[in-house]
């Protein structure tokens, strides 16, 4: 079995099509969607994407898509571009998303039980980084069983191995830092092999698509900071480790 990891996709349609365009996405038995899948420019459009998936698809909740619930049911966003998002999704989609789980386990060959969340095991939204301690990692992890972790939300993509337990994070599908792009990863059970991918794309094209079909008043700022310009990886690392405690 191979399984292709979609995750922070942040309602970017233009860069969910180029990765879905990958042959080797086209080709995975399963497409696994790891959370904050419409907080964006393209909410609606990107879910219906997704939706036409079909069960080659596994969904897995993120903070994002929890905090779109949120503000469909009145509690304000602290972003933007989420409250817009929220109000434009239909009650089909807000129902899905209110539905999602906040875990898949897939039995995936050489890499053993793999788990799929957004942040970790424990949260939505908790903070976990290539260089957090191997204590951290032991917290965040306890009472897991898994071989294989795989997790998203920080935007960045790694590997690394956290006490023989293997974490893959693939990165950002709609709001990378570090490298511009769609990252994602590939996971292939009969090998054990793990891939980090990036598909490239023109992003001065894509950010006048959003620009043109976005109906988010700050839409030209959100491309100059998401998808024309992108924010360093230091910089994220420094951020989400004080968000970490350190």
């Amino acid at each position: 079995m191979r399984i292709a990891v979609l995750s922070d996709i942040h309602g970017v349609l233009p860069a969910l099509e180029a990765v879905l365009a990958e042959p080797e996405v086209a080709g995975a038995d399963l497409i696994v969607l790891t959370g904050d899948m419409a907080a964006g420019p393209m909410p609606v459009e990107t879910l219906d994407v997704l939706v036409s998936l079909g069960e080659r698809a596994l969904w897995v909740n993120g903070n994002a898509d929890r905090e779109l619930v949120e503000a469909v049911q009145g509690k304000v966003s602290a972003y933007p571009v989420s409250q817009w998002a929220a109000e434009q999704l239909r009650d089909d989609q807000v129902e899905l998303l209110a539905g999602l789980p906040d875990r898949q386990v897939v039995e995936l060959g050489r890499l053993g039980t793999t788990l799929f969340v957004h942040a970790t095991p424990r949260r939505d939204d908790e903070m976990i980084l290539v260089d957090s301690s191997l204590e951290r990692w032991a917290e965040v992890l306890a009472g897991e069983g898994a071989d294989t972790v795989v997790l998203g939300n920080t935007h960045m993509p790694f590997v690394r191995l956290a006490d023989r337990v293997l974490v893959v994070n693939p990165g950002s599908i709609g709001m990378p830092y570090g490298t511009d792009g769609a990252h994602w990863a590939l996971l292939d059970g009969e090998s054990g092999a793990v891939t980090l991918r990036r598909t490239l794309f023109d992003a001065a094209l894509v950010g006048e698509r959003l620009i043109r079909e976005s109906g988010f008043d700050g839409i030209e700022a959100w491309v100059a900071d998401y998808v024309t310009g992108v924010h360093s990886d230091a910089e994220a690392l420094r951020v989400f480790a004080a968000g970490e405690g350190r």
